[in-house]
């Protein structure tokens, strides 16, 4: 049995959900024997290329200077047949159009994963590259059934186009107790609440600030910490001395540790104005931390409806302070969220859920894909025709 070549492909570097998910399925494929390279911009963070140092995976940067390069396309294909790709995956609107434009020059199978953005939605134009994208490929994956509604209104596609695959992480592990709390100077009585998520106002971080404002008073030792970074950290910290509670509220940049940051939660927060499936949500959730979130997009489906942590109305700071009152005042109730929470997730929100399902559309692709077809090379002769060949009967696995 042949291992795949893969290729997953992206056009951003920084460690939000997409590069985040990108890494996890990359290296679960080089770890399971198959071969895998991550395509990522050149000006960008060089994040991914830092997480998945070690794992074996090839990293090839690209410069994209203009909306509209076949000679992008040309380059990107000539990547599939430098390393004798089998199966490109693309994430998100650009790399999805130029992925299955190169794939289709290539003679492999192609795949997409439309994370949250619609930034296609907004012209005709890229409504239309993306339809033409889709058609193009195997599968179009949604994270989340809202997402998914969208794409097929979106781009005219019949709802059958578009396969759901909600995001899976990992159980966040926790070598010993949390330094959080030593960290930030609490004392033993004070409580903490801990979002997770840029700093972007999408996050709804200033919601939550105005929410420990109404419990500044009723809850004196009540804290806020926030991990993450982005561009309204100098509002967030001018917002948090004008309702006098910058002693009691703690931005902590960037983490890796989010093991650590969550374990040392009273309670998760997650005060959105718009998400998909996020995965600091699924984290929280598996380590039993009782959740409050807004009630938007796919978060009350995460949550059963309510059952496996509370909703809020989003942009409502006083609806989020009472329900953080009265989880705090109701440490059963917390517990009991916390429970609830965990079981969910345990059984629809892993890794290893997620990896399944992705693994039986590559096998599907793999298996559906005219493995005569060449390369088209536009003015050129016909050379290097992928996938490579198999032996009759043997069949490529995905590990």
């Amino acid at each position: 049995m042949t291992p795949v070549r893969f290729a997953h492909l992206i056009e951003s570097d920084g460690p939000g959900g997409a590069e985040r998910m990108l890494a996890s399925l990359a290296a679960a494929l080089q770890s399971g024997g198959n071969d895998t390279v991550v395509v990522v911009p050149a000006r960008g963070e060089g994040w991914l290329a830092r997480e998945l140092s070690g794992a074996g995976v090839r990293v090839e940067a690209f410069q994209l200077d203009r909306p509209f390069s076949p000679r992008f396309a040309r380059w990107l294909a000539d990547v599939f047949r430098r390393h004798r790709v089998s199966l490109a995956h693309s994430h998100e609107f650009t790399m999805a159009v130029y992925g299955a434009w190169a794939a289709r020059k290539a003679g492999i199978p192609h795949l997409i994963t439309m994370h949250g953005s619609r930034y296609y939605a907004a012209r005709l134009q890229r409504r239309i590259a993306m339809r033409l994208a889709a058609q193009s490929s195997s599968t179009t994956v949604a994270v989340s059934r809202s997402l998914s509604e969208h794409l097929a209104r979106d781009l005219w596609l019949r709802s059958s186009r578009i396969v759901t695959i909600p995001n899976g992480v990992r159980p966040p592990v926790l070598d010993g107790s949390s330094t959080l709390r030593a960290e930030l100077g609490l004392p033993a009585t004070a409580q903490l609440a801990v979002a997770v998520g840029n700093l972007y106002p999408v996050k709804g971080h200033s919601v939550l600030l105005d929410a420990l404002g109404l419990l500044a008073v009723r809850f004196p030792q009540l804290h806020v910490a926030i991990a993450g970074r982005g561009e309204l950290e100098g509002m967030l910290r001018r917002r948090a001395m004008e309702l006098h509670v910058s002693d009691r509220f703690h931005l902590l940049g960037l983490r890796s540790d989010i093991a650590n940051v969550l374990a040392g939660a009273d309670v998760f927060v997650l005060p959105s104005l718009s998400e998909g499936v996020p995965l600091a949500l699924l984290e929280a959730m598996l380590t039993r931390k009782p959740v409050i979130a807004s009630a938007v997009g796919e978060v009350p489906i995460v949550l059963d409806g309510g059952r496996a942590g509370a909703l809020v109305p989003p942009s409502d700071p006083s609806a989020l302070a009472a329900t953080v009152q009265e989880l705090l005042a109701d440490a059963a109730r917390a517990r009991a969220l916390g429970a609830a929470a965990h079981a969910r997730a345990s059984v629809t929100y892993t890794f290893d859920v997620m990896m399944t399902s992705y693994r039986a559309l590559y096998e599907r692709a793999l298996r559906n894909h005219p493995h005569d077809a060449r390369p088209e090379r536009v003015g050129e002769p016909q050379r290097q025709a992928l996938p490579e060949r198999r032996p009759p009967g043997e069949r490529a696995v995905v590990r």
